[in-house]
């Protein structure tokens, strides 16, 4: 056999073996992404192929670590005075820290890095977004209290304006550096409604794993205390969501995620055209678990509240139409500053804890920062 035969056919097996690899690797995201974020796979299909591609190769990134960190904690209970993690969670979140620095550096090892490496690569996600991702979640390994809306906000922004960030990348923006960074302000902010809605939604899983995320300041001014919901979540007590003064700190935070959800939503129409509905349906799905807190009376201390998947399908139906966000969630068409919570008012009257003047968090204020 002539030698350029034996070149051609060896090369030609080192490719196959190579695609065949590829796609085992991005088989291996699609399914972390579809077994663990029914809402984000099912808006998915709204992406074209290579984007839908690079998005699980992101989902996939972050929900490793996520795990890792979640799943120790279900069985190892932070002690409330610790000031130290599990070793062992610790170790392995090192681990996964010095995997993504080796993919930043161009030798990836394993199928979600060497995903994430291809997707790094054909989007320039940042790496900054992805280390400030790993930071975040590692916050999750001490004792999790928050004395008021600005630390909780700023443990939002590492673990979910992160990712917000990473897939605005991946979905692309219309043209320019300038509007580019208007996305990332807006997909941030994003992040910071999705990151509240989880937190509203798993307030006695959160416990049972020794976390309270709900301000303390915020607590206080509607006269409860962090044990009071620690206790009540680890127990499941659904007969604590008829507490008024947690309805009234349900109430407002609920409000709170959904002005959220309303000042980032300009961000989409700066997107590619092809990921536009995917993002609405994104958005809209997430803010739909608001809508099933209040359905279940606020009892997010028994049990998760859910969006039925009749819900979840009606949501991709419009966005796949085209619908805009008003008409996906109507809410949107009027949004409001949620009302202040008793005691914690600033010294204008208008502080909301972090959404008036005092706070830079109204949408004129996001308005004035060119977003």
């Amino acid at each position: 056999m002539p030698t350029h035969w034996t070149e051609t056919s060896q090369t030609l097996n080192t490719t196959s073996t190579s695609l065949s690899t590829s796609l085992d690797d991005a088989s291996t995201c699609a399914r972390i992404t579809r077994e663990h974020a029914r809402t984000f796979a099912l808006a998915s299909h709204l992406l074209p192929a290579e984007k839908r591609r690079a998005a699980f190769a992101v989902y996939a990134f972050c929900r490793v670590a996520d795990d890792m960190v979640d799943l120790a904690t279900a069985s190892w209970t932070i002690p409330p005075d610790s000031t130290r993690p599990d070793p062992r969670t610790a170790d392995r979140l090192a681990e996964y820290r010095g995997e993504l620095e080796l993919t930043l550096g161009g030798h990836p090892r394993g199928p979600v890095m060497r995903e994430l490496a291809r997707a790094i690569q054909l989007h320039d996600i940042p790496a900054e977004a992805l280390r400030e991702l790993l930071a975040g979640i590692a916050r999750d390994l001490h004792p999790t209290r928050y004395a008021s809306w600005d630390g909780l906000r700023a443990y939002c922004e590492g673990v979910a304006s992160s990712v917000g960030e990473m897939c605005m990348q991946v979905f692309g923006v219309v043209d320019g550096d300038e509007t580019r960074a208007r996305a990332v302000r807006h997909a941030r902010l994003l992040g910071i409604a999705m990151q509240l809605t989880n937190i509203l939604r798993d307030v006695g899983e959160d416990a049972r794993r020794g976390r309270c995320y709900l301000p303390e300041d915020e607590l206080d001014a509607v006269g409860l205390e962090v044990e009071e919901v620690m206790e009540a979540g680890r127990a499941g007590d659904a007969s604590f969501a008829a507490n008024p003064r947690w309805r009234e700190l349900l109430r407002f935070q609920v409000a709170r995620a959904r002005f959220l959800y309303a000042a980032a939503a300009p961000g989409i129409a700066l997107l590619d055209p092809d990921a536009r509905r995917c993002a609405m349906a994104c958005s809209t799905g997430y803010a739909a678990i608001l809508g099933a807190i209040e359905r279940r009376d606020y009892d997010t201390l028994s049990g998760r509240a859910r969006v039925s998947g009749l819900r979840r399908a009606g949501v991709l139906w419009r966005a796949w139409r085209g619908q805009d966000l008003a008409s996906l969630d109507p809410w949107l068409q009027a949004p409001t500053a949620p009302a202040p919570l008793p005691g914690l008012d600033g010294a204008d009257g208008e502080a909301l804890s972090g959404w008036g003047p005092t706070g830079a968090h109204t949408l004129a204020a996001l308005g004035r920062q060119g977003l």
